[in-house]
């Protein structure tokens, strides 16, 4: 029996472990180190995705004087060498008995360390304190997707240090529902040398990372990137974020398409009023008063809203395939396909997508829409609140007739009053449609007042369709006579015509 050495094993294992964690602090794992040791698979990881893309912060540094600066500068024991100084447009400081001295760039403990150097020349063992009492303003510039790129000159008010990257993104009228806050950019001037780094806001609003919320220094360029897909769920996060979308301004969208009024439309974001109830009294359980205060809040404009103002859609509309056409401000396009029947069928919210200044909005024909479908369809929000219908012919008061979407043939007929009791041939409705390619439908319907929706005897009726209620052939008989007979009975003394008139 031959029995393992343990001198031979421990070592080689010792030695796969160390070069696993050399490995490791190197960032060097590959594919054959995990086989060798036996470790999961690098697609078992974590893997990195755009809400927990790795940061890179930019370190935390005391403020730098630069122009617009006041100082107080006290020299101990010697007042006329104390006073208040402002940093000059070149960067310099003029004090007494030193002179001019550069001061951008420097933090307020350099400064100290170069007066006593300098005051020590005149002035044995000197004391010198530099405070800042007015900062100047802080020019940070902003562009990408944010409401409004451009620089910002941000006083700092207070007390407050430096203004925190949230804070310039609100100044800059909130972010836009395309930005990709996973990969915020930040790009610093230190010398004569640019530094950048990559920040994830996402980590600040779910995981609450203040961290991410980086303070901003004098002249730092923001850069807030465009996403390449749009996830309706990240959107409605960020319009719940107070630095993320604002609503505050109308947007101007096109719609085409199978609408009724298609074209350009400005459109203001929706205000909704909440009641919230304030309760007030003594600590007795008896005493107490309640009131109710009404609280507006501002909505997204979203895309059944835009649709509205459009007309609504019509009924061959395909709402599975309603097109969003979006320009980024890095120039490139994005499509987003939503289906809107998920929005009426399972009540899913993102599917009305959050809409931005400059979209355009395609709703296409579908090839065939079922009966089911139109009734949920007709009756949405989004749909156009009535429809025109002209009834023609053998009815009571013919004419053109407002109705609701999902009406019918019957609910026609009898809005304009039902069948003339005498002259209709209420078996014989013709229904006249105007097609979307031009081409024009007549189809010749029984009607059946005891059926419900049905596309052959009650289909349902769409905007600009004409009914056509025909005259019985008794009466068209009779209609011919009187025709035929008027010359003779105005003659006769109209004996001929009460003829006529007694057999119709």
């Amino acid at each position: 029996m031959n029995a393992m050495n343990p001198s031979q094993s421990f070592p080689s294992k010792l030695g796969g472990a160390v070069l696993v964690t050399t490995m490791a602090c190197l960032g060097l794992w590959t594919q054959e180190a995990f086989a060798q040791i036996g470790s999961p698979s690098p697609s078992l990881l974590p893997q990195t995705s755009p809400q927990n893309a790795p940061s890179i912060l930019p370190p935390e540094s005391e403020y730098t004087l630069g122009p617009g600066d006041r100082l107080r500068v006290d020299v101990l024991q010697v007042e006329g060498l104390s006073g208040e100084y402002q940093v000059l447009v070149d960067g310099t400081v003029g004090f007494p008995l030193i002179g001019t001295v550069r001061v951008a760039g420097l933090t307020i403990p350099e400064l100290n360390q170069i007066l006593v150097s300098q005051y020590a020349k005149y002035i044995r063992r000197p004391l010198v304190t530099a405070i800042l009492t007015v900062p100047r303003p802080l020019s940070i510039t902003l562009s990408g997707e944010v409401n409004s790129p451009g620089a910002y000159a941000l006083a700092i008010e207070g007390g407050q240090k430096f203004p925190t990257l949230t804070q310039v993104i609100q100044q800059a009228g909130g972010l836009t529902p395309v930005s990709d806050i996973s990969r915020v950019q930040l790009r610093r001037q230190k010398g004569n040398q640019q530094e950048n780094y990559s920040i994830n806001l996402w980590e600040l609003l779910q995981k609450g990372n203040s961290r991410q919320n980086v303070t901003l220094r004098d002249g730092d360029i923001v850069v807030i990137p465009s996403k390449t897909a749009t996830d309706p769920r990240e959107v409605r996060q960020l319009a719940d974020a107070n630095f993320g979308i604002r609503f505050e301004q109308e947007i101007n969208v096109a719609v085409i398409g199978e609408i009724f009024r298609p074209g350009s439309y400005k459109i203001s974001p929706a205000i909704r009023a909440s009641s919230i109830t304030e309760v007030s009294g003594d600590n007795s359980s008896t005493a107490a008063t309640s009131s109710r205060a009404n609280v507006e809040n501002t909505q997204p404009v979203r895309l059944t809203q835009a649709i509205q103002e459009a007309g609504g859609i019509k009924s061959q509309a395909d709402i599975r395939n309603v097109e969003v056409r979006r320009e980024n401000r890095d120039g490139n396009f994005e499509l987003i396909v939503v289906n809107l029947w998920e929005l009426l069928d399972e009540g899913n919210l993102d599917k009305d997508v959050i809409l931005q200044n400059g979209d355009v909005i395609t709703v296409p024909q579908a090839k065939e829409v079922s009966p089911d479908e139109f009734e949920a369809i007709a009756t949405a929000n989004f749909s156009p609140r009535s429809i025109t219908v002209n009834v023609v012919g053998e009815v009571r008061r013919g004419g053109a007739i407002q109705l609701q979407p999902n009406s019918t043939l019957n609910q026609a007929i009898l809005a304009a009053g039902s069948f003339d009791p005498i002259r209709a041939d209420k078996a014989s409705v013709d229904l006249i449609r105007l097609n979307p390619d031009g081409t024009v439908t007549r189809l010749n319907i029984a009607p059946d007042f005891s059926l419900n929706i049905s596309s052959d005897k009650n289909p349902t009726l769409r905007n600009n369709d004409v009914v056509l209620v025909n005259t019985s052939g008794l009466t068209q008989a009779t209609d011919t006579l009187r025709e035929l007979f008027s010359p003779i009975g105005a003659l006769l003394g109209g004996g001929a015509l009460s003829i006529i008139d007694r057999l119709n």
